[in-house]
Order: structure tokens, then C-alpha cells, then sequence
């Protein structure tokens, strides 16, 4: 099955430093995301969206969790019809929340799901900015602090929302499957 509409190099093909990057995802994860090859067509576009995507995800948020981050991905990711994002962030999703059922939920109607009130604020704000205007205005500050989001916290929910805007849209160009070990992930336990 191909992983993309564009070319897709091969690992010995690819700059040293992105090779050593996928071969480090790889070890974790016991396989290659398809993401990964996908972006590594062109090397430069890796690197900075994957500098960005750390910066986001891996960064300690005031009081924004890293399911949370998740929960942000998996939603808008749906509204996006991302399959690659929602399956590959619903596996994250599922493990950080230790909650088989919350991935589906999320993206699915995060107004039904079963998440608290403070993540129901957090997603209605990040559909917000992924589907309207996205425009920080008095009544949105004043209802994410009113249940706990600090103004930093307010920026992570916005530019992760406006990056996996980005990452949904170069997966749909690309037509880049998510991979098959996405699918179980968190749901079943791992093997030993």
C-alpha cells in the first residue's frame, strides 16, 4: 500500500538527522509512522514540523495536560476528516487518558462524551478556532479561566489547534494512511 501520492525515500536515502530522528521513533514505538516517511520528501519541511510539533506537545503547559493536547488533536483532527490524525492521536489519546473508550467519544461528539466540563470548554474553544474566526475575544477568555486555563494555556489549546490544521491538511493532500498498529494501541494490552 503506498503511504503517499508523493515520492517517498528511503531510509538510507534521507539526511542523517532525520534518519536518526524515525529510527528513534521507530525504537519507541516499534514501528515507523507513516507520517514520518511521508514528510521526510522534503527534509527541510520535516525538520520545522517537527520542531513545531514539539514545541506544542512537548512543552509543559501551565495546567493543559498531555491528554488534554490530545483530546485538542483528536477533535478537531475529526472535524477535519483527518483519518491519519484522529486513528495515530486517538491511540495517544487512549494511553495518556488510560481510557479505551475516550478517543472515540472525543471524536465522535465531544459534547456527549464522557470527559469533564473543563475539557467539554477547552474542545468548544478548539473548534472554535479550527471551524469560525478563531478570534480571542472577553467571553472566550472569561469562560476557559472560569474553569482553570490560564492565558499560556489559552495559546496552546489555539496553536495546536491551527497546527494539526496544518498537519490534517498536508495527510489529506498527501492521501497518507494511518498505520495498522494505530488502531489497537491503548485498547488492547501490549504483548510482552
Amino acid at each position: 500500500m503506498s503511504i503517499s501520492r508523493f515520492p517517498v525515500p528511503e531510509l538510507e536515502n534521507v539526511p542523517e538527522d532525520i534518519r536518526q530522528s524515525i529510527l528513534s521513533v521507530q525504537e519507541k514505538a516499534g514501528f515507523v509512522p507513516n507520517v514520518f516517511l511521508m514528510l521526510a520528501h522534503r527534509p527541510d519541511e520535516f525538520r520545522a514540523f517537527f520542531a513545531y510539533h514539539d514545541a506544542l506537545m512537548l512543552r509543559e503547559s501551565d495546567t493543559l495536560t498531555p491528554a488534554e493536547k490530545e483530546m485538542i488533536v483528536v477533535a478537531t483532527s475529526a472535524r477535519n476528516h483527518c483519518l491519519y490524525c484522529v486513528v495515530a492521536h486517538g491511540a495517544i489519546l487512549r494511553i495518556y487518558s488510560k481510557n479505551p473508550y475516550s478517543a472515540d467519544q472525543v471524536a465522535i461528539n465531544h459534547k456527549t462524551a464522557e470527559i469533564s466540563e473543563r475539557e467539554r470548554v477547552m474542545l468548544d474553544f478548539a473548534l472554535y478556532v479550527s471551524q469560525e474566526t478563531g478570534e480571542l475575544n472577553d467571553q472566550w477568555e472569561a469562560r476557559l479561566q472560569a474553569v482553570g486555563f490560564t492565558r499560556e494555556d489559552i495559546w496552546d489549546i489555539g496553536a495546536i489547534t491551527a497546527f494539526f490544521g496544518l498537519s490534517n491538511r498536508l495527510v489529506s493532500l498527501t492521501n497518507t494512511p494511518p498505520n495498522a498498529e494505530f488502531y489497537l494501541m491503548g485498547r488492547v494490552p501490549k504483548q510482552k
